[in-house]
């Protein structure tokens, strides 16, 4: 079988690649603090179009004593995504190859591949590694009786998905959860949204989950945070800390919504930050 080539790094003893699960649409009306006009022409500015677009990727994380995969898609989840399983199989893996499953948070677009149209796992061989608050957020029955409509959709998969995977299911706080992979907690997207920083052999590669949705507006305004988020105010200061630490640093980045490529580096401008995409 001749493999599909996806974008991807070495970092160190680890190889890691973005394998795309499709795209999403979300109404930038769901933004806050800007005018979706101004949204709308910035993503255009980007080449963005269609401009609601939200594209979502995983990540095939592997090193000699580990297959990883860092989110799982929205698997077909309110029409989203649903590509994951054909474009891993492209790469050369099969389901059964996986042994680990990082989770970023909980949130359809983020778990919905973790289970089949008849409610089975997916990913058989996998244990299944989640943030203690996070799952304890999704498993609480207050936060539930004080849910939207659609909100509480995302309560019942969340929990779908952590009952069949509860015998392979692994919570942390911070920590080392696989060697060289570092658990750093990003709150405000979710109550436990946690980022991973690869280290090996003197190189770092940041996988910072949802820190943004629309990267072309979100990079360049921190402040504009999206309906998804759970606590908008403490997700736009976990982006700033993250943008003045990814540009300080000059850290390679990963993201589930940094599009295609898959991988980018932060500019600092004098007016805020710049996306650079990375096609090395």
């Amino acid at each position: 079988m001749i493999e599909h080539s996806f974008p991807g790094h070495r970092v160190g003893d680890f190889h890691i690649t973005a394998i795309s699960d499709g795209y999403l649409q979300a109404p930038l009306g769901l933004l806050s603090n800007i005018d979706p006009a101004d949204a709308t022409q910035m993503q255009s500015r980007a080449g963005q179009r269609p401009p609601e677009s939200i594209h979502i990727n995983c990540y095939l994380l592997r090193s000699a004593r580990h297959t990883v995969l860092i989110d799982a898609g929205a698997g077909g989840i309110r029409q989203g995504g649903g590509l994951l399983l054909h474009n891993l199989a492209l790469a050369g893996v099969s389901p059964e190859d996986i042994d680990t499953i990082l989770l970023t948070h909980a949130h359809p677009d983020h778990v919905g591949g973790l289970l089949n149209a008849a409610g089975e796992r997916v990913f058989p061989n996998a244990e299944l590694v989640v943030h203690r608050s996070e799952w304890d957020f999704w498993r609480d029955d207050a936060h539930l009786s004080r849910a939207s409509e659609r909100a509480r959709g995302n309560f019942q998969i969340a929990r779908t998905v952590f009952e069949r995977y509860h015998q392979q299911l692994r919570t942390f706080d911070s920590e080392e959860v696989l060697p060289g992979v570092q658990a750093m907690p990003l709150p405000g997207h979710t109550q436990g949204h946690t980022g991973y920083l690869l280290t090996s052999a003197a190189q770092n590669l940041l996988v910072w989950g949802d820190i943004v949705h629309f990267p072309h507006i979100q990079i360049q305004r921190p402040d504009v945070t999206i309906a998804f988020d759970q606590n908008a105010a403490l997700s736009a200061s976990t982006r700033s800390r993250m943008l003045d630490m990814a540009s300080a640093d000059q850290l390679l980045i990963a993201g589930m919504h940094l599009g295609e490529l898959g991988f980018a580096r932060i500019q600092r401008e004098r007016s805020g930050f710049s996306l650079q995409y990375d096609r090395s």
